[in-house]
């Protein structure tokens, strides 16, 4: 029976298996407080409305809050940890093979298409691009993947069609193709000139050998008792603690503000220009929603405010400023350059572009 060994991420300085990130860094055995605190504190505002207690409206709000946010987000973090737990058994070489090689535009190409059809809400996308990366995807392809993925799904590119139209919807599509594809041009060259750190994790894989053990020989023994299914789970959710603390933080705090921002009146106040166009990217950043979530709002956006580029704005915000993926990533790249860029090359082409859409209304 394999081990966390047995998966291709043991090097000194990354968790091997351990997931916990900050907190669990070269073995530490320390207890991840932050996590366990937010997964106390969400638990009972999840389950109170369930007992016969009285609620004051503050804490109702809360609770009602945290119960939609759970039950928006819950499907797509479980594939996503489940996503992680299979890319665990994933030869380097085959994952070269599907998004090419890292230095060329190819491998970009194949990054940001396959964001675009993974379909998987934007939680869940988060944790199985930091595996990639661990899997050895360089810093550009990862971020291509990141920024393509969030709502371009195939389910929710069919709820999106429904609420705003064929038309706005391949724009859309569109327009965040182009993001991301030059966000991870921009990525790659800062790697290369050293700006940025490169992926500790390439090393090891491009030394790998070519006769790297496939996928099936290498999960098919673990498949054949429960005891395998186990160790599948177990390293999963090891290889996602670091990320799963963080979107419980994500849900807290999102949960806190959308007791004092009600995400309705972006309808009345974010009208299509570039005061409403700053203020809509700045509430999307403060309220934390899932793709499913944002969907919505972004139609509401569009057909009742009549500014289909603030729609645009508000379903990008959720990678481009996100603390979630920002805290997600430095927890897994070691890097708050990295972490910060982030927004910083992808802020300034979501307002360029929905100021052009605004203008085309």
């Amino acid at each position: 029976m394999s081990s966390c060994c047995h998966t291709p991420d043991p090097e000194p300085t990354p968790p091997c298996c351990g997931g916990g990130g900050d907190g669990h860094d070269q073995g530490s055995k320390r207890r991840d407080w932050l996590m366990w605190v937010s997964l106390v504190i969400l638990s009972f505002a999840y389950f109170l409305p369930l007992t016969s207690l009285v609620l004051p409206e503050k804490a109702g709000a809360f609770c009602e809050a945290v119960r939609e946010l759970v039950h928006l987000m819950w499907w797509g973090v479980a594939l996503g940890i489940l996503a992680v737990g299979l890319l665990q058994y994933v030869p380097q070489r085959r994952i070269e093979q599907w998004l090419g090689s890292k230095s060329n535009l190819s491998g970009l190409a194949r990054s940001v298409i396959a964001g675009v059809v993974f379909d998987v809400c934007s939680h869940g996308i988060l944790l199985v691009s930091m595996q990639l990366y661990r899997k050895g995807l360089s810093l550009g392809q990862t971020m291509a993947f990141l920024i393509a993925s969030p709502w371009n799904s195939f389910s929710m590119t069919l709820v999106l069609i429904a609420l705003v139209g064929l038309k706005w919807t391949l724009i859309f599509i569109a327009a965040s193709v182009v993001i991301a594809f030059l966000s991870g041009m921009l990525f790659n060259l800062l790697e290369q000139r050293g700006i940025v750190p490169s992926n500790p994790y390439r090393e090891k894989f491009e030394s790998a050998p070519d006769n790297e053990p496939g996928f099936w020989k290498q999960i098919g023994p673990e498949l054949k008792s429960p005891l395998g299914w186990w160790t599948i789970l177990k390293n999963a959710i090891g290889e996602s603690t670091m990320i799963i603390r963080w979107i419980l933080v994500g849900i807290l705090f999102a949960a806190i503000l959308r007791i004092a921002l009600d995400p309705a009146v972006f309808a009345t106040w974010f009208g299509p220009t570039v005061g409403g166009l700053a203020l809509t990217l700045l509430a999307a950043t403060l309220i934390e929603v899932c793709s499913e979530g944002s969907s919505p709002i972004a139609g509401d956006l569009l057909n009742r405010a009549a500014a289909p580029g603030n729609g645009f704005a508000f379903l990008m915000a959720g990678v481009a400023t996100d603390y979630t993926e920002i805290l997600s990533i430095k927890s897994t790249m070691k890097s708050w350059k990295i972490a910060f860029l982030l927004p910083a090359i992808t802020i300034p082409q979501i307002l360029l572009i929905g100021w052009i859409l605004n203008q085309a209304t």
